[in-house]
């Protein structure tokens, strides 16, 4: 048995798993939350981050940290963010497939680093190396042994039986069941093998992240209503919307953005409260259906399990459904070719414009890329292309999960030839492209991040960090009595504006769009903070009961 570890040692070793978290991308309060710490204790300890990593443990015990080779502390952030992308995604990853990637980042940033020989250090990537990184990262949901589990049938079949008598108990009918699902877009990739793309890869100072962006559709079951997309970018206010004047609020999709370009827990719900809760009373009451609909989501990260309790009283009449793990590309309608023909549909677009510049102006197809094709086109074409998606598409995506909602058709030919009429208009301008590489680049928008992508978007989520710890010091600055105080007086302003403002819609609309924008976060705030001063006099109540015995003696007899 080895040496007892003493409290200093254990301290130390507390301390660094603190840093290693933050390392990873873990914020500040919820690394507060998890050791029941004060954000200002976990602020201090990371300041202090370069003397206690340099610091060994107690003498007479084996080193937490043996001196960790920077390389490996890099390649533990990046796998951070592939595994919370492939869980983003819906996928199951396994220790064996995360040991894998592991090594694999750990060869390619060797490969990067200059003077590496030419026999690079080898990193095993042993079992003690993957206990000891779940232990520091906190990682959950990795299955220990075996692959990664693949689709899982007879889970599928359960759910579609038990999906299937919600409806028929509940009543729903196709107009008030909907699907949702969001999908990553690398908006200015052309298929690898078309000359442009080839000089694109090798301008200076070409970063692929840039071009990426994550959107989330939704739709109901009868294929009659669009929910407006939610498109999260990397960043809030782009130049080309300066340039071209945008005002975001009149935007076909709702953009909001991070470092990271990911849909999160906070905008999701912001999606649900300002676009598909008003989308679908409004198409309900138009259509005189009764007030009752079905929202059906997978378990992706940004998909709150507890959604009900954050949507806003008038939308309570929405119920929440999920798709059980490693179901989503047997039963998810949107997944069983709605994404897929946006893509191509967006692609078709992209090639469209591009013949129309080189055709009708004396613009090069080089210049048109390099200077014309903004973030702005991107979202037109997003535009052009949801709106191709037809309500057959729409409809016939739910004939796995609910057959019987299906309207019958005349033909089962394919609705249209989006991948040849791409491939003419390539060839048109002279590209040399196959229906094979336009189907590869479909592909290619959902495959998982290269190690350079990773290293961009760990670099970016490290700016954002620091942003959110300043905006986290400005909390600690505020009082909860202040807190408090504001919420009540917020409500009551909203109370009185939709009772007597003169357009009464206007003054509901605009109430809610600030109470979920700018109040919601406020809320949350002080409700952290009862919730950690209850848990703080429960556990103060809890020692001084403990200690009571001791400090009165023995029972009198």
């Amino acid at each position: 048995m080895g040496p007892k570890k003493t409290a200093a040692a254990v301290a130390g070793e507390r301390k660094k798993e603190i840093i290693w978290k933050h390392d990873g991308g873990m914020r500040v309060t919820d690394i507060a939350r998890e050791y029941g710490r004060n954000p200002s204790t976990i602020g201090t300890i990371l300041k202090r981050r370069e003397k206690i990593l340099a610091t060994d443990a107690a003498k007479g015990v084996t080193r937490i940290v043996k001196n960790r080779p920077a390389v490996l502390e890099e390649v533990e952030k990046l796998l951070l963010i592939w595994i919370e992308e492939k869980q983003r995604a819906g996928d199951t990853v396994s220790e064996a497939v995360i040991c894998e990637k592991a090594k694999a980042l750990h060869a390619d940033l060797i490969r990067e680093q200059p003077g590496t020989s030419a026999e690079p250090e080898v990193f095993k990537a042993s079992r003690g190396w993957f206990d000891r990184f779940k232990t520091r990262s906190g990682i959950h949901s990795v299955v220990r042994h075996g692959e990664a589990a693949s689709s899982d049938v007879p889970a599928a079949e359960d759910f579609a039986a038990e999906f299937l008598e919600l409806v028929k108990t509940e009543g729903y009918v196709p107009q008030q069941v909907f699907n949702c699902d969001e999908t990553g877009l690398f908006w200015k990739r052309m298929p690898k093998r078309t000359f442009i793309t080839q000089e694109e890869s090798r301008l200076p100072g070409h970063k692929p992240m840039k071009d990426r962006l994550t959107l989330l559709f939704c739709a109901n079951a009868s294929g009659d209503l669009k929910i407006k997309p939610l498109l999260v970018y990397h960043s809030e206010n782009p130049r080309a919307f300066k340039r071209h004047k945008i005002d975001k609020e009149r935007l076909s999709v709702m953009w909001r953005s991070n470092s990271k370009a990911w849909v999160t827990r906070v905008l999701f719900v912001d999606w649900v409260n300002l676009a598909f809760g008003p989308a679908v009373k409004q198409y309900l009451l138009d259509n005189d259906l009764p007030l009752k609909a079905l929202l059906l989501m997978d378990n992706a990260p940004a998909h709150p399990k507890g959604l009900e309790v954050d949507l806003l009283e008038e939308f309570s009449f929405i119920n929440i459904m999920f798709l059980p793990p490693n179901t989503t590309p047997l039963l998810q309608p949107m997944d069983q070719q709605v994404i897929a023909n946006f893509k191509k549909l967006y692609t078709k677009e992209l090639f469209r414009r591009c013949f129309e510049v080189t055709d009708c102006t004396t613009i090069t197809l080089r210049e048109f890329w390099k200077d014309h094709f903004d973030i702005v086109t991107c979202l037109k074409m997003v535009n052009m292309a949801w709106k191709g998606i037809s309500q057959r598409n729409l409809n016939c995506a739910w004939r796995s999960l609910w057959p019987d909602c299906v309207a019958p058709s005349d033909s089962d030919a394919p609705e249209s030839t989006v991948v040849q009429d791409i491939v003419a208009l390539g060839r048109t301008m002279g590209l040399e492209v196959t229906e094979e590489d336009v189907c590869e680049l479909v592909e290619e928008h959902d495959d998982e991040l290269t190690t350079v992508e990773l290293v961009e978007l760990q670099a970016e989520a490290a700016q954002e960090q620091a942003s959110l710890e300043e905006e986290e010091a400005t909390e600690e600055r505020l009082s909860s009595k202040r807190l408090r105080d504001i919420c009540q007086k917020w409500k009551e302003v909203q109370t009185f504006a939709d009772l007597h403002h003169p357009e009464k819609h206007v003054a509901h609309d605009t109430g809610n769009f600030y109470d979920t924008r700018v109040m919601s976060s406020f809320r949350e705030l002080l409700k952290r903070r009862i919730k950690q001063q209850t848990m703080d006099r429960f556990l103060t109540k809890k020692q001084r009961v403990e200690e009571e015995p001791s400090s009165s003696g023995p029972p009198e007899s």
